[in-house]
């Protein structure tokens, strides 16, 4: 599955927000996020399992999540595409900032 067809949802990004903190488990998410049953959440894991952006681990009864970065690479290359024309349209803006208030 496409990397940006799965970050277009919200729910996904914020359950990669989580992770990003440190592992979890689909229950830790679901308390972590309560506007989700933990059959969402599960969905929600699977997809991003799918895509290669989570990581699953059996530990006993439980299944231990983590972020897989690895295909974010390919979002970040997409951004840095565009990173640069920010940054200049940044230090102009600070620059024009400053001529308008010296102090």
């Amino acid at each position: 599955m496409d990397v940006f067809a799965v970050l277009a949802d919200p729910t996904r990004r914020a359950v990669l927000d989580l992770l990003a903190d440190g592992d979890r488990t689909a229950g830790d998410l679901a308390q972590a996020a309560p506007a989700l049953t933990q059959p969402a959440v599960s969905r929600h894991l699977r997809v991003l399992r799918e895509a290669g952006l989570v990581r699953v681990r059996v530990d006993g009864q439980r299944r231990v999540y983590r972020l897989a970065p690895a295909p974010l690479t390919e979002v970040d290359a997409w951004v840095d595409r565009y990173r640069t024309r920010w940054t200049a349209a940044l230090d102009r803006l600070a620059d024009h900032l400053v001529e308008e208030d010296p102090t």
